[in-house]
This record gives C-alpha cells, structure tokens and sequence, in this order.
C-alpha cells in the first residue's frame, strides 16, 4: 500500500467548487461528493485543514467595482465562506468525519474563534479543520488566508484546486495553444502573473518556502492522488 508523502495539507478550494452546474450557491450533490473524496484521503492518516471561498455566494472584490463599499463588500464575502464552511462540515459530518469549523470573525454560536493551538490539537487529533472568514481582514482573499494559515500550522503543503489540471501560459478552455506548466518557481508566477494564486498569498509562500500544487478537484481521486506523490497538476516551489 503506498504511503502519503505529506503528513499535513491545507485544501484551498474555491466557493465555485460546491455550486456544481447550478451556476450559484451549493449543490449538496456535489459537496457530498468532495466531502467523500475528503474522507479517503482521511483514511491514509492525514492531518488536513481546509480553506474554502465564497465566490459562489457573494464576491466582494466584484461587488465593489459595482458602487459596493469595498470594506464592506470584503466582509460580506467573508460571511459567504462561513456558509460555505458550514456546508461543508453537514456534508462531511454526514459521512461520520470529525470537523471543526473556526473563524476568523467570532461567531460564537456557529463556529469556534481561530485559535492556532487549539486548531493544530485538533488536527493531531485527526479532526478536519475548516477555516472560514478569511484572515478577518477586508483586502485580504481566501488565497492569502490559505498561505497564512498553512504557515501558521506548519503545514508541509497548500493544495489549490482548481477547476483545471494545472498551471497553463494562457487559459486552456479559451486557448487550446495553452501549455501546461509542470512545475514553477514562485517567482516565476510572480514575474509572469499567472493566476495561480494572488501576490501576496504567493509571496508568504515564497518567504516560507511552503509548496503550491495546483490541481483539478473535479476528476474524482485526486486529492487522493496528489497526497500519493503521483506527479499531476503543477508544483510550484523554490526549485
């Protein structure tokens, strides 16, 4: 039986991960199906955090440009990850996996504050931890909240997934001349402003010499896949 190679991940998974074909909102089809993938790799005995966005529901970043107050838009995208969040523990819940939910804007009676001690016991418990609100910051994404937390528990890896197998020169779906970069180096992504994630996340990434593998969520097995070591999506490191 093979071995993971990593003992402890944070998952970054976009909003738009749970909406399906619906176009908006939660398909609980679909987040049960994640939440399923999310248990196999549970099996293998690895610790892992999830980070999740809220674009399916409210993206404040867009809603700004359309006359929204930014501050306010920011923290009503943080309050659509916590929606998110909690789906996502119904989901896995349901399928007997321990969770907690912390956030990073106190919500007693939702979710426990974010408190990393406490969020690392529980990981050494075998508890998936599902941070939610971001950093609790407004001009901060879900992106750099990935990147923070991911240093803050010492996680060996950030698993972005994506709706794509990796990192191209151009968007695949647009330009069928895209090609796919195996690996990267930070600042390579940088330099060339690819959308792996945004600068800032990158960069503490860089700073911390913490790995990004960017890779499809939507082909079934392989979050399972990439906790293996098998070579699929793009790494991007200081290599």
């Amino acid at each position: 039986m093979r071995r993971p190679i990593y003992k402890r991940v944070v998952l970054k998974m976009s909003g738009e991960a749970l909406q399906g074909k619906l176009g908006y909102g939660i398909d609980p089809e679909v987040t049960s199906a994640i939440a399923g993938e999310i248990k196999d790799v549970k099996r293998l005995g690895v610790q892992m955090a999830i980070v999740i966005g809220g674009g399916n529901i409210y993206r404040g970043s867009t809603a700004s440009r359309h006359g929204v107050d930014r501050i306010i838009a920011d923290y009503m995208g943080m309050l659509a990850t916590v929606i998110n969040g909690l789906a996502l523990q119904d989901a896995l819940e349901k399928l007997g996996v321990v969770t907690r939910v912390q956030t990073a804007i106190e919500m007693q009676e939702l979710a426990e504050p974010y408190i990393r001690r406490r969020a690392i016991r529980h990981l050494e418990k075998g508890r998936i931890v599902i941070f939610v609100a971001g950093t609790g910051n407004p001009y901060f994404s879900t992106d750099t909240a990935a990147s923070l937390r991911a240093i803050e528990i010492n996680a060996d890896v950030i698993l972005k997934a994506t709706k794509v197998d990796g990192v191209y020169t151009a968007d695949p779906e647009k330009f069928t001349s895209a090609k796919k970069f195996k690996s990267l180096r930070y600042i390579d992504v940088l330099n060339k402003g690819l959308k792996v994630m945004d600068a800032t996340a990158v960069s503490l990434c860089m700073d911390n010499k913490l790995p990004i593998i960017v890779f499809n969520l939507m082909k079934k097995g392989n979050i399972k896949r990439v906790i293996l070591g098998e070579k699929i999506g793009t790494i991007v490191s200081d290599v």
